[in-house]
């Protein structure tokens, strides 16, 4: 199996997870200012299990989300990229992400999404991808917005808005 290529975009490295990666995104997804509007993993065993979980789908899939870099502190800021969610697969491929409350507001989720879309769309001729937000998510909202994804429908067993954008 090839090694999982590294992506860089303007401020940002994307890459496959790792173990030492476990404990930095545990911080992250067990903080629940950072999760107010998503999963808060109860213990680090279970952020451990999830995080295992979406990083296998690259060998299924071609794809997994990404451990999310910022280059100029070499700092994990983030998580995210194209999945299909191994713990409620029928919604198919979205983009997903979470990122430290020290690090919203900059673009980052931005530009996470536009190259998660471009991936999609150009390397594995994605039709369409989907995305969840929160009603009361409005960064996500505007995040997703600017990315080109249109509001579908309120998915209520979810509790989330449901985006789509399909390829042009």
């Amino acid at each position: 199996m090839q090694p999982a290529r590294i992506i860089e975009t303007e401020r940002l490295t994307l890459r496959a997870l790792r173990e030492e990666d476990i404990e930095p995104l545990y911080r992250i997804q067990s903080d629940p200012h950072a999760m107010c509007y998503t999963y808060c993993t109860p213990s680090r065993e279970e952020s451990e299990r999830r995080l295992w979980a979406y990083a296998a789908l690259e060998e299924q899939l071609g794809f997994a989300p990404w451990v999310v870099i910022l280059r100029s502190e070499a700092r994990i800021i983030g998580w995210g990229g194209l999945n299909i969610d191994p713990f409620d697969p029928g919604w198919g491929v979205e983009v997903a992400y979470f990122f430290h409350p020290a690090y919203w507001g900059q673009g980052f989720a931005t530009e996470l999404v536009r190259i998660s879309i471009d991936c999609g769309f150009e390397q594995h001729g994605l039709e369409q991808i989907g995305a969840f937000a929160h009603p009361d998510n409005h960064a996500s909202i505007r995040v997703l917005e600017k990315c080109g994804f249109r509001y579908e429908r309120f998915e209520p067993n979810l509790k989330r808005n449901y985006y789509v954008i399909v390829r042009p």
